[in-house]
């Protein structure tokens, strides 16, 4: 017999916040409950400046769950957020304005131009480098669909295999894709209730929610979750001795690109996009974000460069061709290389093993070895 959510909550009442005077459930820390194959996963929200004091209560709550029948394992994972009417000691977001809202209003409407945009507030301190890594590389694209995950998963795999000590950091929370295409199936341990253990496969140091979230459960959170989710992972993660931590960052210029920026020393972002004009359109807004955000970007990667027909050996360019080179030198950022599109790319990313690995000799691991390669000779990895 399994515990059911109701046995969960139960078990939760049990723990008393000594801050509060009452149990768990009481206090409304309890955000979510999630319930698979003897895996039990509660998500607390906590303001703050409390959520270091509420460590010792989810390693009590993890406890009693664990001894629930049914239970293989518990973990308890504390989102720090702001109440409602609670200014934050920092601006949410660089783009808050520092005087009158700016006029959106484009021209013909009565209102000014984009332009009157005030500019963005210098970033909040960092809060230094994370132990034992030495360069963060975040991956982006302006929109999804170009592949940045396939790119990602398969370029850390190749810097392991030129011998680098890497890192990945799956940043996309609402569709993390990282441990289906590195094969990972296992779920990371804490041995104390406040750092986490990473998984690891194909030579790639791995840490991703999806490790932690059924596969057909929806991940529903606020931004203010979803960025402290983000600083767990990166910080409370043992992630050894790494060369360079790639970060997958999801598809935009939202929450989890601004708090990466504003909170982690970032030694620069790689952007990916196809060679098609609506890709490159949103790809600007990548480069505009990371300019402003004071990222430095290393390069650009024309992901889908170009499709060659496996039977006949004829060349086809579905979604144009050297596009992202092409504005890559119109902003004088180094280009980095060009990735066909080919199915023995997705299938092996499905399959859980990256071309790189499954099929090293291919023109199209060779691809991402070269990519790799250049990033050590110039010393971005």
């Amino acid at each position: 017999m399994s515990a059911t959510k109701d046995d969960v909550v139960a078990a939760l009442k049990q723990i008393v916040d000594p801050a509060k005077g009452v149990d768990l459930v009481a206090t409304g820390a309890v955000n979510d409950v999630q319930i698979s194959d003897g895996k039990v996963r509660v998500v607390m929200e906590a303001p703050p400046e409390r959520a270091e004091s509420m460590r010792p209560l989810a390693t009590a709550a993890e406890a009693v769950i664990t001894k629930l029948e049914g239970v293989d394992s518990a973990s308890v994972l504390i989102t720090a957020h702001y109440e409602a009417g609670q200014a934050p000691k920092q601006p949410a977001s660089p783009f808050a304005p520092s005087g009158p809202a700016p006029n959106l209003k484009g021209p013909g409407t009565g209102g000014g131009a984009p332009s009157d945009l005030k500019p963005l507030r210098p970033p909040p301190k960092k809060e230094g480098p994370v132990e034992g890594v030495d360069r963060i590389i975040a991956i982006g694209s302006g929109k999804g669909g170009v592949g940045k995950s396939t790119v990602s998963s398969n370029l850390a795999v190749a810097l392991a295999a030129e011998g680098r000590r890497i890192g990945l950091l799956d940043a996309d929370v609402y569709g993390p894709s990282q441990p289906r295409m590195l094969g990972v199936t296992g779920r990371p341990s804490s041995p104390d209730g406040s750092t986490i253990l990473p998984l690891r496969n194909h030579g790639v140091t791995l840490m991703s929610i999806g490790l932690l979230t059924p596969d057909d459960k929806a991940t529903i959170w606020r931004g203010p979750m979803l960025m402290g989710a983000l600083q767990q992972m990166l910080r409370q993660v043992r992630w050894g001795r790494l060369d360079a931590l790639l970060v997958d960052l999801p598809p935009g210029t939202g929450d989890v690109q601004l708090t990466l920026s504003q909170k982690a020393d970032v030694t620069g972002a790689i952007v990916v996009s196809t060679p098609q004009d609506v890709a490159l359109l949103d790809a600007k807004k990548a480069l505009d974000m990371f300019d402003k955000t004071n990222t430095k970007v290393l390069g650009m990667i024309e992901n889908m460069s170009t499709f060659i027909c496996p039977k006949c050996g004829e060349e086809t360019q579905i979604f144009g061709h050297g596009g992202a080179q092409a504005e890559a030198e119109r902003l004088d950022i180094p280009f980095l290389g060009a990735i066909p599109l080919d199915i023995d790319v997705r299938l092996a990313g499905d399959g859980g093993t990256p071309i790189v690995a499954a099929k090293p000799q291919s023109p199209q691991a060779q691809r991402f070895r070269e990519i790799a390669r250049r990033m050590i000779d110039e010393g971005l990895a």
